[in-house]
């Protein structure tokens, strides 16, 4: 058994019953409706979050990162369920408050061991990291080790998605109203990036199909160790799967290949009819 406890958070997507078979504790952030908060994934399953966010007259959904007080309760109880360490993998500190929260709380253990990764991403690239980092900790690796290998790997990881509008991004906070204004203008298709912690718009297609299509092209550039293919509700994620995987340069297993419903950290920036991948290219693939 691993003495090495691999800690996330809800912005990470990851399906709940995945995480808790590879031992990956979740840490629950904020999403609010109006006047209603609640802990993602625990009072908020992703289902019902995109049935709130479809209704009619629906509220804006917000998010928010969790307390420090919520850290460390997931801190407490995974040392004494017998770690000697814990590697806490976060969603970019550029995008959330949720590191700031970990470190707060990692106070509280002057005399253990956490290391607190920031994965400089979202979504299922810090759910890839940290299933990285339970692969190294069941071979016994320290966690120091795995949280330099992890900030190594950060780089490896790309994140593309296509949206139906700006809308969404610019009511979070993480675009201008001047960028969303041009897009719903044009009635173009966005597609966004997330990497180094940034969320940049990076393209802008005429059409579903053809955003589709230069997904690919943007994901298929060189061989692809994990693969996640993301999508919100309304999206038609099976048909841009089988468009994506058998473009990847070499091939891909399919066991490396997973299909995630983004949830209610991440979901409210995103909206429906979204469709993307995270992508970990194989270390050492890079080009210069």
């Amino acid at each position: 058994m691993s003495r090495v406890a691999v800690i996330t958070d809800s912005a990470s997507d990851m399906d709940p019953a995945r995480a808790a078979s590879l031992g990956i504790s979740i840490v629950p952030l904020l999403v609010s409706f109006g006047n209603e908060t609640f802990s993602a994934g625990v009072d908020m399953s992703r289902e019902d979050f995109w049935a709130r966010v479809t209704a009619p007259n629906a509220p804006i959904a917000t998010t928010a990162a969790c307390s420090p007080g919520t850290f460390q309760i997931a801190y407490q109880k995974a040392f004494d369920d017998g770690a000697e360490a814990i590697v806490s993998v976060h969603v970019a500190d550029a995008l959330s408050g949720t590191i700031k929260a970990a470190q707060v709380a990692k106070q509280a253990f002057a005399n253990r061991e956490i290391h607190i990764v920031d994965s400089q991403s979202a979504s299922m690239g810090e759910g890839m990291l940290a299933e990285l980092g339970v692969a190294m900790a069941n071979t016994g690796a320290p966690a120091g080790e795995i949280a330099a290998a992890l900030e190594r790997r950060r780089p490896d990881l790309q994140v593309y998605l296509a949206l139906e509008t700006l809308e969404y991004l610019k009511r979070g906070g993480r675009i201008s109203g001047a960028q969303a204004a041009i897009g719903t203008l044009l009635s173009v298709k966005p597609i966004i990036e997330i990497k180094d912690s940034r969320v940049e718009t990076t393209e802008r297609v005429r059409t579903r199909g053809k955003a589709r299509e230069r997904l690919v092209e943007l994901l298929a550039v060189r061989p692809i160790e994990r693969l996640s293919i993301l999508h919100t509700t309304q999206a038609d994620v099976e048909g841009f799967a089988e468009q994506l995987i058998p473009r990847v340069p070499g091939g891909i297993d399919r066991s490396k290949v997973t299909i995630d419903l983004v949830g209610p950290s991440v979901g409210p920036h995103l909206g429906p009819g979204c469709v993307g991948a995270v992508a970990l290219y194989t270390e050492g693939s890079r080009t210069t």
